[in-house]
């Protein structure tokens, strides 16, 4: 029995990708040359985008160039809903954002992550929820699994590899509790 990494192993195994090869593949077209298109800013073009392939979406979404989000079928906002440029909502399973949450610049919602403790490498996939008021700095990471609690901040820069208290500010990778978040 070896132990070591073997990724000749690996597939992406039977995880529900939540649509058909063909639904997905003509996502993924329209996606590149539309959605997440640098020339393309008009917020509401792709908000219909995303909800005529699956999307739960709320009123005053507002959607910079560059974002990404990978599966729309699993993608749900509330009212408000800020996603900063280049923001990348890699959603292989649910994503649900509250009210007035913001996705900053650059961020990374990760629902998808490798079993490390496995040979074969498989995948273990966990839903993110972010709750109504909290914000995801730029370039912040929230991991597979994580719920960010109503108006937590996640700092720039942070990685949330846990749950983040309700109007807690977290810091740092892992990201830990730094202070209370006074409005």
């Amino acid at each position: 029995m070896s132990n070591k990494v073997d990724l000749s192993l690996f597939s992406v195994g039977k995880y529900d990708k939540g649509a058909s090869s063909l639904k997905i593949a003509i996502w993924y077209m329209v996606n590149a040359f539309v959605v997440r298109a640098p020339w393309n800013v008009f917020g509401g073009v792709k908000k219909l985008l995303l909800i005529l392939f699956g999307a739960k979406v709320g009123t005053g979404l507002v959607i910079k160039n560059e974002v990404v989000v990978k599966f729309p079928w699993y993608f749900k906002t509330g009212k408000n809903v800020w996603l900063g440029e280049k923001c990348w909502i890699d959603n292989i399973a649910p994503v649900e954002l509250g009210d007035n949450v913001c996705v900053s610049q650059g961020a990374l919602l990760l629902t998808g992550n490798h079993d490390y403790k496995k040979k074969d490498f498989p995948y273990r996939n966990g839903k993110i929820k972010i709750e109504d008021g909290a914000w995801i700095g730029a370039k912040a990471v929230v991991c597979s699994g994580v719920t960010v609690h109503s108006h937590a901040i996640l700092t720039a820069g942070s990685v949330a590899t846990r749950d983040l208290d309700a109007y807690g500010v977290y810091q740092g990778n892992p990201a830990m509790k730094v202070r209370e978040r006074v409005i």
